[in-house]
């Protein structure tokens, strides 16, 4: 009887051992991945930002671009 009661105090320690060791290693794995997810979100962001700043230059750039197509045409009529 005493050897059931010692045996199941030493498996209980040894369970809330491990348990204590289970859990620190999730907090610690989880903060990694909160923070894997936050430095991609970041990454993300900034590549949409960049994204947003050449689709707003883009039709400038086309403007000065049909600008500069109707001064060559223009050119070539005076050529001509």
């Amino acid at each position: 009887m005493i050897e059931a009661f010692i045996t199941g105090i030493v498996t209980l320690v040894v369970c809330m051992i491990n348990n204590h060791y289970q859990q620190k290693q999730t907090r610690e794995s989880s903060m990694e991945t909160i923070n894997l997810i936050s430095y991609r979100l970041k990454t993300l962001e900034d590549e949409v930002r960049m994204h947003n700043n050449f689709a707003r230059r883009m039709p400038v750039v086309e403007e000065k671009i049909n600008v500069a197509n109707h001064r060559i045409e223009d050119l070539e009529k005076e050529r001509k």
